[in-house]
């Protein structure tokens, strides 16, 4: 494996093969996902959002791995690579990316969860196993898969799904079910909007591969676990609850995205990437661990920040998450924002509660955030950007002088010329 030796927490020899589905538009990240999956998403600087799920694998002692793929999948393939960075590689060991099945007859995209693995049948088939463990490539958590399955054998289940408690203000984003004294579900409601529980679902399962491969071959027509599959083994199968008590976010919005970094630098976090043994690809891209170790010039500022390897720190940083090779020039102040790979931050330029993709050039004197007034919501997008974060897309090049308000967009690419004349973007504009 490359990286540090992580001792793995699975105890036992578990013959399961995992199936990750990493193929979601995930559009509420609006820009963030304009130019990736989700899942390859950069995260907390070093990481991307996949590499939680792909190390807790590895950490459980699993050795199998199917990823599927479907939306801008280029970056997210190139990432994963062998799946060397995750011990995937070996006679016994391996990844596999598993695209949909373009021109056959069914569907040129999967249309569900269940689909999905549907289409792939023939993986599971030439990769014999007792249990299938299904799990979503864009949530950032730890978890032992292996107490899990543990867990499934001891319950004699036809398919368990790993659940937690959540707000009930929340669950009508999840799957929700309702369990009797011995954590069998007897009720499911999917995204319920007046829900019966507080208990939802990670979409994390474990089935039996029989059990599963019977299920798929006799309901053809059913595209989906939570709407579908699962409500009916309810009424005549042995599912069960896995409860989950660890730390779990789903990042599937820009605010959640944005509070679960911010989490990451907080004293007394949950949130403890390498304490949990999480190990990003070092060998993709620019090659963040190759890079020089950062450096603070005399005279900057650095309070309750994740600087990361590569970063030039002439200015001020507080509360922020910087990924490799970003430089923040003399003058500048971060704040409460997260900036992407090789990120410039110009002299005397502020930014304040923004997140800033790769490559991204902010102008000396320039402002994000300049505007007090956080209740504007994105005019384009209102569900997505409505507590004040704005958005500067991909290699955009904000030019000096420049301000922008609050709940704004910047779209990838920008330059001084797209801005027709006028240097001010007021708030909840996109351009």
């Amino acid at each position: 494996m490359a990286g540090k030796s992580i001792e793995r927490r699975g105890g036992t020899e578990m013959n399961a093969l995992v199936l990750l589905l990493a193929g979601g538009i995930g559009s509420r990240l609006n820009s963030l996902v304009g130019h990736r999956a989700k899942p390859a998403v950069p995260f907390g600087g070093i990481y991307r959002i996949i590499d939680f799920s792909l190390s807790n694998v590895m950490n459980s002692g699993l050795k199998k791995v199917g990823v599927l793929t479907q939306y801008k999948p280029l970056s997210l393939m190139a990432h994963i690579g062998s799946g060397e960075a995750w011990d995937f590689t070996g006679r016994t060991r391996g990844v596999k990316i598993l695209p949909p099945r373009t021109g056959e007859k069914d569907s040129d995209w999967y249309k569900g969860t269940a689909d999905a693995i549907r289409q792939n049948i023939d993986f599971i088939k030439s990769n014999p196993s007792d249990q299938v463990v299904l799990l979503s490539g864009d949530h950032i958590y730890m978890m032992d898969f292996d107490a899990m399955l543990s867990y499934h054998q001891h319950k004699e289940a036809d398919v368990t799904i790993g659940m937690m408690v959540v707000p009930k203000s929340q669950i009508h984003q999840f799957g929700a079910g309702i369990v009797d004294a011995e954590n069998r579900i007897i009720d499911w409601e999917e995204k319920p909007k007046e829900p019966k529980t507080n208990l939802a679902s990670m979409g994390i399962y474990i089935f039996d591969t029989k059990y599963l491969l019977k299920t798929l071959e006799r309901d053809r027509k059913e595209v989906d676990f939570g709407m579908h599959i699962i409500p009916r083994a309810i009424e005549k199968d042995r599912v069960f609850a896995y409860p989950f008590y660890g730390y779990w976010r789903d990042v599937g919005t820009i605010q959640s995205y944005w509070e679960t970094n911010m989490e990451i630098i907080r004293e007394n976090s949950e949130i403890s990437p390498e304490e949990w043994g999480i190990q990003p690809n070092p060998a993709y891209g620019d090659r963040p661990m190759d890079r020089a170790p950062s450096r603070f010039v005399n005279g900057c500022s650095v309070t309750s920040s994740l600087i990361s390897a590569g970063c030039v720190i002439e200015g001020t940083v507080e509360n922020s998450v910087l990924s490799p090779g970003v430089k923040v020039e003399k003058g500048a102040v971060v704040t409460n924002s997260i900036i992407f790979d090789d990120g410039v931050i110009g002299k005397d330029a502020k930014v304040d509660l923004a997140i800033c993709d790769k490559r991204v050039r902010i102008g000396d004197g320039a402002v994000i955030g300049n505007s007090d007034n956080m209740t504007v919501v994105n005019k384009k997008f209102p569900t997505h950007l409505y507590t004040g974060i704005t958005l500067v897309g991909k290699e955009a090049h904000i030019p000096a002088g420049a301000g922008i308000g609050r709940n704004c967009i910047v779209d990838f690419g920008f330059a001084e010329k797209d801005f027709n004349g006028s240097l001010q973007l007021g708030d909840g504009e996109s351009v």
